[in-house]
């Protein structure tokens, strides 16, 4: 017998072998029990959750004569049972929407609807990516999905429901199906493990389970791969690593030293690294930013070890790396790799835009300042947050002269006022020579939203264009102090200019394009060769 893959095998045959949705399982087992069955329903979902393998026992529990003694769940063992099973059966019909989304395609069920089934009490008509018809087949479908004969059952399953008109979704019993759990995902794979004559390390199980993000195929998938090369060995967690492409705790931890130390050499080292050992970017980015956030919630968290999926040797490693940096710069970094990860999706040179990034993160030191309230320790909280060692900080270069597009690095240092300064000329200019002066006399929690933004004239007046919508609301609605007011009252005080600030979200491609901005003099402070692929 050919060999099959292990999500195929081990597709669950009843309702009751389905992981991690049981809202829907029970759902769906009462309307059988209680023969209140409706005539369409809709599967929303990620992959792998589950949409057609419940589409598919549903077929088969509806038509099985012995489901209501089953608990509503398929026989399997009937006549009508094993013919679906077998994908023989005349009553339940599997179509790719992705392939056949045509007009025609949809009168073709129309034209089929109107035969009876020629065994059991159903036609189950089950359509995989629905939201992939044309605009002309979901028109086709509409009449008939709203009074279908009373022995015809639809099942549309997609992955995108929001491009499913309002129109369909409105006579279908809508289902969304969860992310599986990851917990849910390891205990599945431990047991098929086990009837797979396998053994697996814990570790490396739960580094699968990670891994799929939510998807049980997808889990499967990967150890069905590992299975392949560690042959009738245990797999351990190093195995698993090396055939999944992921990289070592251990490395996240050193990179994420190197850039709170401003050691652009060894960050760039751990990069080299991880390509030469074949390792994929893109992973190693959204890796890194799994392993900031374990350690954002070991430095947020009375009890981290409720939250935190992770060995205790793990939680060890992370609240060790706690001490590295306050949470500010902390959460500034896993915002920056985040919006790494969506560049690096579409960039050709994925490493050289990695390697750019990091230079960068070490280079602007503690740029994200800690509120001195947030500082001070609270004496009611049983966990309080390790003292930060001292680091080293890389200098910054001389911020250049404002212009309209240039990008807003300014230094953020300790507040210091200083003497007024002359203003004589045209009044954006004076703001923009003088603004490394002003953000800086900003209140902490304020200052690093100026970061990324720039500055422009609009209707006569100072704009500061913000990055993201979060920014602007953090700088215009902060409770400590409104940023742009500040801006305003600082202006007067110290270039005696009275000006009213205003701001803004940047618009799509206004600010992106300088998010990779470095200075030459930062790429000298390299002292050692970089390799770019070509």
């Amino acid at each position: 017998m050919a060999y099959q893959a292990l999500y195929r095998k081990w597709r669950p045959a009843v309702f009751e072998d389905v992981c991690g949705q049981e809202a829907i399982v029970t759902t769906l087992k009462n309307q059988i029990v209680a023969d209140r069955i409706g005539h369409a329903y809709l599967f929303c979902g990620t992959r792998g959750t589950g949409k057609t393998t419940l589409a598919k026992i549903f077929a088969r529990a509806v038509n099985c004569e012995h489901a209501a003694e089953h608990g509503g769940s398929p026989c399997n063992e009937c006549s009508v049972c094993r013919a679906i099973a077998s994908e023989g059966s005349m009553n339940v019909f599997e179509i790719d929407a992705a392939s056949n989304n045509s007009v025609d395609d949809i009168r073709r069920i129309k034209e089929e609807v109107e035969y009876p089934p020629v065994e059991g009490r159903f036609k189950v008509y089950i359509i995989d990516e629905v939201h992939m018809l044309s605009t002309s087949a979901f028109n086709a479908l509409l009449k008939t999905l709203e009074e279908p004969p009373a022995y015809v059952i639809f099942i549309l399953a997609t992955t995108d429901p929001q491009k499913v008109p309002a129109t369909i979704l409105s006579r279908c019993q809508r289902y969304d199906f969860k992310r599986i759990k990851t917990e849910t995902i390891e205990a599945r794979l431990s047991q098929l493990c086990s009837a797979e004559g396998h053994r697996a390390e814990d570790r490396a199980l739960r580094y699968i389970a990670r891994s799929a993000d939510g998807s049980m195929r997808d889990a499967l998938s990967l150890l069905d791969r590992c299975f392949s090369f560690i042959g009738e060995r245990e797999l351990s967690y190093d195995a698993a690593l090396e055939v999944l492409g992921a990289a070592d705790i251990r490395v996240f931890s050193e990179l994420y030293r190197a850039i709170c130390g401003g050691d652009i050499e060894g960050a760039l080292r751990e990069v080299s690294e991880t390509v030469s050992a074949g390792r994929e970017i893109a992973q190693f980015v959204n890796d890194l930013i799994w392993y900031l956030r374990n350690v954002l919630l070991c430095m947020s968290a009375d009890d981290p070890e409720d939250i935190l999926d992770a060995s205790d040797e793990d939680l060890a490693r992370f609240r060790e790396d706690t001490a590295l940096a306050d949470k500010y710069r902390l959460i500034h970094i896993m915002q920056r790799l985040a919006e790494l990860s969506n560049r690096l999706r579409t960039a050709p040179q994925k490493r050289t835009l990695f390697e750019v990034e990091l230079i960068v993160l070490c280079t602007e030191g503690d740029a994200v300042a800690r509120p001195a309230a947030a500082a001070a320790p609270t004496a009611t909280k049983a966990h309080t947050e390790p003292e930060r060692r001292p680091e080293p900080q890389a200098t910054r270069p001389d911020p250049v002269p404002w212009d309209t597009t240039a990008e807003m690095r300014t230094p953020v240092t300790a507040p210091q006022r200083p003497e007024p300064v002359a203003s004589s000329g045209d009044p954006l200019d004076i703001i923009r020579r003088n603004w490394s002066m002003l953000v800086p006399q900003l209140s902490p929690t304020n200052r690093y939203v100026y970061e990324n933004a720039i500055l422009k004239e609009e209707g006569g007046r100072p704009v500061v264009v913000f990055k993201s919508s979060m920014n602007f609301k953090i700088a215009s609605t902060n409770k400590e102090e409104n940023g742009l007011t500040r801006l305003s009252e600082l202006c007067e005080e110290q270039l005696g200019l009275k000006l009213r600030f205003g701001g803004r979200v940047a618009r799509r491609g206004e600010i992106e394009a300088q998010a990779d901005h470095i200075t030459d003099e930062e790429l000298a402070r390299i002292n050692f060769p970089v390799d770019i692929e070509g």
